[in-house]
């Protein structure tokens, strides 16, 4: 039947190293948690030679490089990197997330791939988690394929997986997802692999790759699943002559329908679906891996084919697209940083332009935390390089323009800096990682964490830029911002075990305001004589409550300079620093007319500290005579959910104390945006509550509204507990 079998499955991956940008792929694996990513690339590493069984490099070390705590739950959550040797090409494998928790390292993914495979499993459906990250994969317009994993599990159903995936693209054309290879079953399993544009099969019965003509019986299924293969693929690559060939009858050879594929998936117009299997547990090769990584030589788009990138001067200027040239200039990019506990801090990186090599001198760039981009650089001399392997790093002489390399001892180097050549640093375009959304506010454990806190929280946050790290001057609580429980549990734990710092989580504060909720006045007065020089100084004022947003305004309305003109300045000073502290428990007042009305001054005992004083004590004896009114801040959400969530989220909001503002389609497809005002007290757990209310679908931005004031009753328990404080 024309078989020919591979006499080591690993003899086509070990040829010559990656000599230029066209000898690399950079693929990105993008999937829901469990649908199989980390298994699949386990498969194609054993397929490609570069293990000796499943999970189990040569020299006895594992290839997953993840730490124990971050497989709980069976979920990775950092950006893994996998490079593989097949027929002349370094195939890297980016394994991402599929957490919403760890979406950073998912952007990251996407910004160091040329192409993706977004897996899917044959043993449930496409739920929304697989949607919403199809829709990223669609923002970055990432080229892609779909890769079927599962299709030993009871009940799995490869046709009807590939033809649900034809709901996916956000255009509605369904002709852009069809089936690249046909699973071909024995006694109800699928043991080999129809490549429908060749007509062969890889048949893998036995564990070992054995490529054969089709069976007899099995060509009508064939040649009616490639005839509608073909038809969309002329259709989505506009291959008019050979539309024309086709449709004369004639035969269209493999070579020019491969080429045809090429050119489709880079256009972003053609999405292929492809079959895998894990790797048997008792060793041999995971259906369909062979075919996978031809696959991925053969049609996936290398670094050469992604657009240039967008390159600025550090000092200003002008910008410059640099296309991915090893002779060109070197422009890198940093898209991970983690800390190995012996090499140190160690650094992922995408070269875009120029190559990189040891000890050279670079230039490291990027924007300082709350400045403006560009606002910090520093040189330093590269390290060594490497290409990872799970817990083994191999050397690496140096990466060309389009390839990924990790590079040790970049130690001012963070996730999003630019490495460029000396003289004129660089600044590339970043990736805009997701806004955290989750706060909790932390606090030393004890002691001996209390001098090491902020150091350990900076280089958190310096690894992953989805974090933040804020001091809340009003409430005087460190925060730190997550995208969810899971992302700050892992972020507390390394914190622990990496820094050896240990924390305490306490409930996160909003800050409030106050304000008067009507107009009173008051008499502040300082008389006190005690030998020499006394402190001499009464001024009487009068508060009235502002509009929202005002601030507080003060106005001089003395005559017959009862208080010298010489002191006026001190009573707004004091007045203004007393609403600066506040007149109740601490918060500041705000969004008032302070009228100075009269006041007596002594020739010998007035000063400017009498007078601040004076200032003050008038302020907080109107607070005792007028109501004060706390005011809490409202942040403006829009959410981002299904079309069958909006009703769910919509009475959620109002349960929220939140007033819905209006609903509308999502630009991106993706279902509806509803838009709404709402208190930031009820949203310490949003980012929790909405995920869980939307099935992992919903996400959400929020900015600033302003203050608004709170409710009597809830502000009425708000008040009675600073007095139990007090």
């Amino acid at each position: 039947m024309g078989e020919k079998r591979s006499a080591h499955p690993g003899a086509a991956g070990r040829e010559a190293e990656a000599e230029g940008p066209a000898s690399v792929r950079n693929v990105a694996l993008i999937g829901p948690s469990g649908a199989g990513k980390t298994s699949l690339v386990e498969s194609l590493a054993l397929a490609a030679g570069a293990v000796e069984r499943a999970g189990r490099v040569a020299d006895g070390t594992t290839l997953s490089d993840h730490d124990e705590s971050e497989h709980r739950q069976h979920r990775s959550v950092r950006l893994s990197l996998t490079p593989l040797r097949w027929q002349g090409c370094r195939l890297n494998l980016l394994d991402t997330p599929g957490y919403a928790d760890f979406a950073g390292e998912l952007h990251a993914g996407l910004h160091a791939a040329d192409a993706a495979l977004f897996v899917v499993s044959a043993a449930s459906p496409l739920d929304g988690t697989a949607r919403m990250l199809w829709r990223e994969c669609e923002r970055t317009a990432i080229p892609r394929a779909l890769v079927v994993t599962h299709l030993d599990a009871p009940q799995a159903d490869f046709e009807a997986t590939a033809e649900a995936c034809r709901s996916l693209p956000s255009d509605g054309d369904p002709d852009a997802v069809a089936p690249l290879h046909l699973p071909l079953a024995a006694d109800g399993a699928p043991t080999a692999l129809a490549w429908l544009l060749s007509r062969r099969v890889g048949d893998y019965a036995d564990g070992s790759h054995v490529e054969r003509t089709p069976a007899t019986g099995q060509l009508p299924r064939i040649d009616e699943a490639r005839g509608r293969l073909i038809e969309s693929l002329i259709a989505q690559s506009e291959d008019e002559a050979l539309m024309e060939r086709y449709l004369a009858g004639e035969e269209c050879d493999a070579s020019t329908l491969v080429a045809d594929l090429a050119a489709a998936i880079a256009r972003g117009s053609f999405f292929p679906v492809l079959a895998a299997g894990p790797a048997p547990e008792g060793g041999g090769l995971g259906l369909g891996a062979r075919e996978l990584l031809e696959f991925a030589v053969a049609a996936l788009p290398g670094p050469q084919r992604r657009r240039p990138v967008r390159a600025r001067a550090y000092a200003g200027g002008g910008e410059a697209q640099l296309a991915c040239d090893p002779q060109g200039p070197l422009a890198a990019s940093v898209v991970q940083t983690s800390t190995d506990p012996y090499v140190g801090r160690v650094s992922l990186v995408r070269v875009f332009s120029g190559t990189l090599r040891p000890d050279d001198a670079v230039h490291v760039t990027g924007p300082t935390h709350g400045e403006e981009p560009g606002a910090r650089t520093c040189e330093e001399r590269i390290g060594g390089l490497s290409a990872p392997f799970g817990t083994r790093q191999s050397p690496a002489a140096g990466a060309v323009a389009g390839d990924v390399v990790s590079v040790a001892k970049l130690s001012s180097a963070e996730t999003g800096d630019t490495l460029s050549a000396g003289g004129a640093p660089l600044l590339l375009e970043t990736w805009p990682p997701p806004e955290p959304l989750l706060p909790t506010a932390v606090e030393a454990h004890g002691r001996s964490d209390e001098d090491k806190l902020s150091h350990g929280l900076a280089r958190l946050v310096a690894e992953d830029p989805t974090m933040r790290l804020e001091q809340n001057s009003e409430t005087g609580q460190l925060v730190l911002w997550c995208l969810g429980e899971a992302h700050l549990d892992v972020a507390l734990e390394r914190l622990g075990r990496r820094y050896g710092v240990h924390v305490d989580t306490v409930p996160y504060r909003v800050p409030l305001r106050e304000t008067f909720a009507s107009a009173t006045s008051a008499r502040g007065r300082l008389v006190k004589q005690s030998g020499g020089h006394g402190q001499y100084a009464v001024c009487e004022i009068t508060v009235e409550p502002l509009a929202e947003g005002a601030g507080i305004e003060f106005v001089d309305e003395v005559v017959g300079g009862a208080v010298p003109r010489q002191f006026i300045p001190s009573v707004e000073k004091g007045v203004r620093a007393q609403a600066e502290r506040g007149v109740t428990a601490g918060r500041p007042l705000v969004d008032l007319r302070v009228r100075l009305t009269d006041g007596k001054a002594h020739p010998v005992d007035s000063s400017d500290a009498a007078f601040q004083t004076a200032g003050a004590l008038a302020l907080r004896e109107c607070a005792g005579r007028a109501r004060v009114r706390l005011l809490e801040p409202v942040a403006e959400l829009t959410v981002h959910v299904g079309e069958e969530y909006v009703g769910a989220v919509m009475s959620d909001l109002s349960a929220r104390r939140g007033r819905v503002l209006g609903t509308r389609q999502a630009t991106d497809g993706s279902g509806a945006a509803v838009s709404a005002l709402v208190p930031e007290r009820e949203l310490g757990r949003y980012a929790v509550d909405l995920r869980a209310l939307s099935h992992g679908t919903g996400r959400f931005s929020r900015s600033h509204a302003g203050h608004e004031p709170m409710p009597q009753q809830q502000a009425a328990k708000i008040l009675e507990a600073d007095l139990d404080e007090g």
